[in-house]
């Protein structure tokens, strides 16, 4: 079964639809089962959402793809303590 903190890991991954069917399952099973991570995979879509309203009001340029890429990795290879 999926801890909290694999789940807090893997949610960009989730987020982003890189996840095999069954690590997908384990997710949302998870995620069925347990109130605080329901409420921060809704944080993190909310957040998600809200900074991508943002650029588009403020009409800012599209982030460069290495920018992105460099950022994504950053995030997918962190690990917590």
């Amino acid at each position: 079964m999926m801890s909290c903190r694999d789940l807090t890991e893997l949610v960009t991954d989730y987020m982003e639809g890189r996840m095999s069917f069954m690590q997908r399952l384990s997710f949302q099973i998870h995620v069925g089962m347990c109130k605080p991570c329901r409420e921060y995979l809704r944080q993190m879509k909310l957040t998600v959402d809200s900074v991508g309203g943002l650029a588009a009001e403020q009409k800012l340029p599209p982030m460069p793809p290495e920018v992105q890429d460099e950022l994504l990795s950053r995030f997918r290879h962190w690990k917590t303590t």
